[in-house]
């Protein structure tokens, strides 16, 4: 049997990410925007579990439509387990959700974790019967999102914290352990030390030279795919013309625009690409000899060379 979920949510990029985790977990989504249209959903269809932001009118802030949408849970769908989810968590709130409205958690979005988030919504549709208990059980017992475990190390390359804790996380839900690295020389240092089946390289990269405008991430394509290791690019930055020309001249295998990221594309993109390294003669070399032969590439005489290390 095929069970629903219902989203309460006035934030597109919160629906979309809520629904990707939900249909992950094996249910159909009904989304509403406020509180009458969850109100119709209630009494349209049951939901197993619901997920409710608690304002819903954008940026007022003292919205607390949520908990309405709590109460009619309460009258309508006892059975229904719901998370509440906000922004603006106080004492007062929590406490009214959990105590006279039943939610059984609330959740902060400034704090989301997909991973926890997933183990929740297994746990909770556990709880009702032991049928439902055997199913969350086989979802446990299968691969996440339906990707085997890879045992691949994927290099990461991104100098903004949120989105290198994003691509980490999908990548592992693809089946790849993440290296990361926030800068072109840390990247350079794992390139040394680690052999990949992918690379996911930010094209733009901060540093002290360009701290506002650098593609430190292309020059470390070339280094990458001259190892045999395909591409994900991603920027949030480049115009049109200029992702033409890195398209045309650079030729990753795949780019993913920040504007208008897709989770699911990238992580099955990812998985798909992904390939064992292929053994090289490198391997047999120690860290030291690597970093003289990285620099003998970037044409260093033999003094400067020494005087490098």
């Amino acid at each position: 049997m095929t069970h629903r979920a219902l989203i309460v949510e006035d934030s597109d990029a919160w629906r979309q990410i809520l629904t990707e985790l939900l249909e992950d977990a094996g249910l159909v989504v009904d989304i509403a925007t406020d509180l009458e249209g969850a109100r119709a959903l209630m009494r349209a269809h049951p939901h197993r579990i619901a997920v409710i932001d608690l304002s819903l009118a954008g940026r007022d802030h003292r919205n607390r439509d949520g908990l309405e949408v709590l109460a009619a849970l309460q009258r309508h769908a006892p059975d229904c387990q719901a998370i509440m989810l906000t922004g603006y968590a106080t004492v007062d709130v929590t406490v009214a959700a959990l105590r006279e409205y039943g939610a059984v958690t609330l959740l902060e979005k400034n704090r989301f974790s997909r991973r926890e988030f997933k183990t929740l919504a297994q746990s909770l549709l556990a709880r009702p019967d032991a049928q439902a208990q055997d199913q969350a059980q086989a979802r446990d017992n299968a691969p996440t999102n339906g990707f085997e475990p890879l045992g691949l190390r994927a290099l990461l390359v991104e100098d903004d914290a949120g989105w290198r804790d994003l691509l980490a996380e999908l990548l592992a839900d693809a089946g790849l352990d993440a290296t990361s690295a926030a800068s072109y020389g840390q990247a350079l240092i794992a390139l040394r030390d680690h052999a990949f089946a992918l690379a996911v390289v930010d094209i733009a990269l901060a540093s002290s030279l360009a701290p506002d405008a650098n593609e430190d991430g292309l020059r470390l394509l070339a280094r990458i795919r001259a190892r045999g290791v395909p591409v994900i690019l991603v920027s949030g930055v480049a115009t049109p013309q200029r992702l033409d020309a890195i398209l045309t001249n650079h030729a990753p295998a795949a780019f993913f625009e920040k504007q208008a990221f897709d989770r699911r594309a990238f992580r099955q993109t990812a998985a798909a690409l992904a390939q064992p390294p292929s053994p090289s003669p490198l391997d047999a070399l120690s860290p030291r000899e690597r970093e003289v032969l990285d620099l003998l590439a970037q044409g260093l005489s033999n003094k400067a060379i020494a005087e490098a290390l």
